[in-house]
């Protein structure tokens, strides 16, 4: 029988703990998985994170195992009595989705010394908020000679055929029709506003890319000048020399919650409570907020420095008091439906 590189791996660490612990079995012992995101934040929690988890574990096996929202929740769906996941990492969307599923413990509150450190908007019950993701306004300052100050800005005519927009699977595409909606008198429970609006924002569409790092690369290429963008992907534009900058637009950026999650029925839950300690801790922040890793921290005792303090928040107050934090309970409940008449509507 062939084994992959991921399962040889597994399996060693697992013998390895056995051998440190005699009393596990190899099913107890295997390693505490945790399916992070892929790309930036991958390395950033390969890097900062599990540094800091096996300080505190004396060394506990761990294994990473990047992979977007949606394959996280069939996974561990399709085998929930013996999950091959401890962790999940999701968007407020997917996060949802995970607790309506009843695919995860309860964070245990009671026990935890870092989450009352959180900033209140970051203490979820079900997994709490291990940082924010920002999206405002993105653009070429080679191009795009004056800055753009609002969502609106996308709809001037000199932008003809340099706009570029994500489709509605990602949660930047979502919060940013949301937004449009709200413009235009919508809410998010009715959206109808921003489909019309975006019918007259097509003659400026240059690309409608599936998800964030799609529409980065996009500015790389030169195909786009201006769009709605995600924060830390346009950081990571600019540390490659790309010419990109972000900008908080006037009606205030979205921010949007990334839940980590304990998963029901994991055999390694103390190991995984450990883990989200590690994530939401002081110092695991700290160090993930400076470059080049520039992640938005919710530990209200992290003292915003570097491009964060000086392009989004001096502080968690401040944070708090200009980002947008959208209603997603509400929003998943159509979502679906969205996802599906914005891919028939617009396209280019």
């Amino acid at each position: 029988m062939r084994l992959d590189r991921r399962r040889l791996l597994t399996t060693a660490l697992s013998l390895g703990a056995v051998e440190l612990f005699p009393g596990l079995s190899l099913a107890q012992a295997r390693p505490l998985v945790f399916a992070t995101f892929t790309g930036s934040w991958e390395e950033a929690h390969k890097a900062v994170l599990v540094p800091a988890f096996r300080r505190e574990t004396g060394n506990a096996p761990i294994v990473l195992d990047p992979m977007l929202s949606v394959d996280q929740i069939a996974k561990v769906s399709a085998a929930r009595a013996a999950p091959p996941i401890d962790v999940m990492l999701h968007d407020p969307g997917p996060a949802l989705t995970a607790t309506a599923q009843d695919l995860v413990e309860p964070y245990p509150v009671e026990r935890s010394a870092a989450f009352k450190e959180l900033i209140p908007d970051a203490q979820e019950a079900t997994g709490p908020a291990a940082f924010f993701q920002v999206v405002g306004l993105t653009y070429n300052p080679d191009t795009v000679r004056t800055p753009p100050t609002s969502w609106a800005d996308l709809w001037r005519p000199e932008y003809k055929g340099r706009v570029g927009i994500t489709t509605m699977n990602s949660t930047l595409g979502t919060g940013f029709m949301v937004e449009v909606a709200k413009m235009h008198g919508g809410s998010e429970a009715n959206i109808d506003p921003a489909f019309k609006a975006m019918e007259a924002l097509k003659p400026n569409l240059s690309a409608v890319a599936a998800n964030p790092g799609a529409l980065a690369t996009l500015f790389q290429q030169g195909q786009v000048d201006i769009s709605p963008g995600n924060f830390n992907a346009i950081q990571i534009l600019k540390a490659k020399g790309v010419p990109v900058e972000f900008v908080a637009p006037k009606e205030g950026a979205i921010a949007f919650k990334t839940a980590i999650q304990i998963v029901r029925n994991s055999p390694n839950r103390e190991l995984a409570f450990k883990l989200i300690e590690a994530a939401i801790s002081e110092p695991v922040q700290t160090r993930l907020m400076q470059a080049p890793y520039l992640i938005v921290p919710t530990n209200a005792k992290v003292r915003m420095s570097g491009e964060i303090a000086k392009v989004l928040a001096k502080d968690t107050d401040d944070l708090r008091r200009k980002f947008v934090f959208q209603d997603w309970k509400t929003i998943n409940a159509q979502r679906p439906a969205w996802i599906e008449r914005f891919n028939r509507e617009i396209r280019l």
